[in-house]
């Protein structure tokens, strides 16, 4: 009984911390708006006025694709890593972030109209994990190394595209393509968040389908035959939730590394490694990296913005090499 209040506290802090960085989100931005203006423009949300069309149209639709992308990346992550037992995994090792990076890059250069340019990387980041799954496949289920292989390896020939078609581009091209590269959520509305839900609300219900056989699956195939886990099946449950998450994440606000690194480790420290109590918690984890990371983007050198993805490069990477190169650091990531 004492375990679970524990876990339900820790669950509650982390609601409220996510909770919190969307707030902050809300007050972050180009114009100036106080707390009694974004709280007004809330409550009055067909109110007549500047502060209700920033807050409507600009600052509230940003900051929740910021968490959903952060939430879904994260869980993204954290299948990956229990799926391949390897704590070093992250969501872009199906090739998914290369994928998309090719074939916005080839789009721009066809001068493909901007509003279509997501929808082609989503498309190009699911037949790239289509491609590695086929390349992978072992049976009737999927071999570990050779995903792993396939997808490094395709990501290297996808961003070897990417850097001919900088080289061949103009200067408007090509910063064009380094901004999607770099990873931002400028611009981003409820129009965009509306075509993504339905890939998002798919991946995180196979992610949830996933879970229980999963836990099984960490603990060694030997394991997970003998309670009865179908592991093939398994295998591409999770690799489909994984894909459908990391792809419309990408798709949303281009490669946004880091989080599907680091916040499932982070996750699984707070709660345990039981995947079902870890998924919840990298969710609620993710959802609060991302947004404090994006408002941080918007501040730092206001008017201008740092590009998200560089930002949680900046901070993520020297965070988890600080935790990870501790004495017993990668076994604590790992839930050891």
């Amino acid at each position: 009984m004492e375990r679970k209040t524990f876990r339900v506290i820790r669950y509650a802090t982390l609601v409220l911390a996510m909770l919190a960085a969307l707030a902050l989100g809300l007050f972050v931005g180009g114009a100036a708006l106080g707390p009694d203006d974004v709280l007004q423009a809330l409550i009055h949300p067909h109110a007549v006025g500047d502060a209700t069309t920033i807050v409507w149209s600009l600052r509230l639709p940003r900051v929740i694709i910021a968490a959903v992308v952060g939430a879904a990346l994260a869980v993204s992550g954290l299948l990956l890593q229990g799926l391949l037992r390897n704590p070093l995994v992250d969501p872009f090792l199906t090739g998914v972030s290369a994928g998309a990076g090719a074939a916005i890059a080839l789009a721009v250069a066809a001068g493909v109209a901007a509003p279509f340019v997501p929808a082609l990387g989503f498309a190009a980041s699911m037949a790239t994990a289509l491609l590695v799954a086929a390349l992978a496949r072992r049976g009737s289920g999927l071999d570990a190394e050779r995903l792993i292989l396939a997808g490094v390896s395709l990501s290297a020939l996808f961003s070897a595209i990417v850097a001919l078609a900088l080289l061949r581009l103009g200067p408007d091209s090509g910063n064009a393509i380094l901004a999607w590269l770099a990873g931002s959520l400028a611009s981003r509305g409820w129009p965009d968040l509306a075509w993504a839900a339905p890939y998002l609300g798919a991946g995180l219900a196979l992610a949830a389908l996933a879970a229980p056989s999963l836990n099984a699956l960490r603990l060694g195939p030997n394991t997970a035959r003998a309670v009865g886990v179908n592991i093939a099946r398994t295998q591409w449950l999770v690799l489909a939730a994984a894909t459908l998450l990391a792809a419309a994440s990408v798709a949303l606000a281009g490669i946004v590394g880091f989080v599907g690194l680091i916040v499932p480790h982070l996750a699984r420290r707070v709660v345990g490694t039981d995947v079902r109590a870890s998924l919840i918690a990298s969710a609620l984890l993710g959802a609060t990296v991302v947004p404090l990371a994006d408002a941080m983007a918007r501040s730092i050198v206001a008017p201008a913005e740092v590009p998200l993805g560089v930002l949680l490069a900046f901070v993520g990477v020297p965070a988890f090499l600080y935790l990870y190169l501790r004495p017993s650091g990668g076994a604590r990531l790992w839930g050891t």
